[in-house]
């Protein structure tokens, strides 16, 4: 190995040691790239580099969707949304083994139709179901263990905030990723429901009796709470889909729409909207200040030509493009064990991509295959986001509430090999909005 190449690598392990002692993300990026950049490109002024480089990378106009949606998802979860759709579902889950249980699937599906975070979605769901799942005898492990899982949905199932930061860095379509997770999400939701299903077949003793059969007045009574939910994700996705508004202009429509359900639910106060508002700009601020990290980051290996040495060592071993996506997931899955789910994207984009077009993987699927190998990053300790949400919910163990993920992990897993073997899963919604914008 080069001189250059071993204080390159030098460079990623002073990172990670960066991240390892609790310095923020974006600062540790930024830091790093700084000190490179005086080390290999000591004629050109790091400072300038930095500010052109960052401006230009971050002025997106893609990105202004980011905050919108962040917003959105705010405002509904100060809301009584998931009073509504516990309300709602439950009448309808009697007849399915596993029973209530798949509430928290279901309404982890319909919630990420309108958040695009998964902690949001796992807190927003867990806040209701969590403690009347315990009311009611159902056992923790899968009463957790499954809203642990589906709350990852809330990644894949559009409007994704990882979509759209992936979108950006690999320059491909927002509206085309989101039309592309429509189907691997509600095939995920059916994998995590059919899963339940067999547990309680397995465990019958487990699942206590049903509630008494409702009429069917009654059970559409109870789930008319979940129309303005409804309305505002035909509202959000239609738009988008129907080629009406861009990725922004529906994430527009989306906080207007969330303001509506909140004064619908007289939940319209000033203390909600000003939480929302400090809620939306504190992720946003920690968001775009990795994403700067990354940008400056980026610029800076590009001049150790570490990114390049790397993708032709691994295009020298001449994997077959399964054996680079199983190579991949193992990197993300490890690199998930210490970093969030967008740091994890925008640190790797740039050595990752270029290896990934080469392979001749379409960048939209791949986009999917990597918001689901993130989607696992959410339940594997000792960072899984979704399992530090339900350890302050629960009060259990980070590593318990990752052992009862598992099945949902491998869950996850499945789901990937499906969409490997059956690529039309991903590509098919995508190719209609092109046929129908020609």
């Amino acid at each position: 190995m080069s001189v250059d190449f071993n204080i390159a690598l030098l460079a990623i392990g002073a990172l990670f040691f960066l991240f390892g002692t609790g310095v923020w993300i974006g600062l540790s990026m930024i830091g790093v790239s700084i000190a490179t950049m005086w080390i290999f490109a000591p004629g050109k002024p790091a400072g300038d580099a930095m500010a052109t480089t960052i401006f230009s990378d971050t002025s997106s106009w893609t990105l202004t969707a980011l905050p919108l949606f962040i917003w959105m998802g705010e405002i509904l979860f100060r809301t009584a949304i998931s009073e509504d759709m516990f309300r709602g579902l439950a009448p309808w889950m009697r007849r399915l083994p596993g029973r209530l249980v798949h509430t928290n699937i279901i309404g982890c599906t319909i919630f990420a139709a309108v958040s695009g975070s998964s902690a949001a979605t796992c807190a927003t769901i867990g806040k209701m179901t969590v403690p009347e799942l315990k009311r009611r005898g159902y056992p923790d492990e899968i009463a957790i263990g499954s809203l642990s899982g589906a709350g990852t949905l809330g990644l894949l199932i559009p409007p994704s905030l990882i979509m759209i930061v992936y979108g950006v860095q690999a320059e491909v379509s927002i509206a085309k990723l989101f039309a592309a997770g429509l189907i691997p999400g509600i095939l995920l939701a059916g994998l995590m429901m059919l899963y339940v299903a067999g547990w309680s077949l397995a465990n019958p003793g487990k699942i206590p009796p049903p509630d008494p059969p409702k009429p069917l007045l009654a059970k559409l009574r109870e789930s008319s709470t979940l129309i303005p939910v409804v309305l505002l994700i035909l509202l959000v996705l239609g738009s988008i889909y129907a080629g009406i508004a861009t990725a922004t202009e529906s994430a527009a429509f989306g906080v207007v729409g969330s303001f509506a359900i909140a004064a619908w639910q007289r939940r319209l106060t000033w203390s909600t909207f000003r939480d929302s508002v400090m809620g939306a700009t504190r992720l946003t601020a920690m968001i775009l200040l990795i994403l700067a990290g990354a940008s400056f980051l980026k610029l800076a290996m590009g001049y150790t030509g570490l990114p390049r040495q790397l993708a032709e060592a691994i295009a020298a071993l001449q994997l077959t493009p399964g054996m680079l996506l199983l190579t991949l997931a193992v990197l993300y899955i490890i690199l998930g064990c210490f970093l969030d789910g967008i740091s994890m994207v925008v640190l790797t984009a740039a050595i990752v991509l270029p290896m990934v077009e080469k392979a001749g993987i379409d960048l939209i699927w791949f986009g999917i295959f990597i918001t689901i190998v993130v989607e696992m990053a959410q339940i594997t300790p000792p960072v899984g986001f979704n399992l530090f949400v339900l350890q302050g919910m629960t009060g259990r163990s980070i590593f318990w509430i990752g052992w009862v993920s598992l099945p949902f992990f491998l869950m996850m897993n499945l789901c990937v090999l499906l969409l490997y073997f059956f690529p039309g899963l991903v590509s098919w919604l995508p190719s209609l909005m092109v046929n129908a914008a020609r």
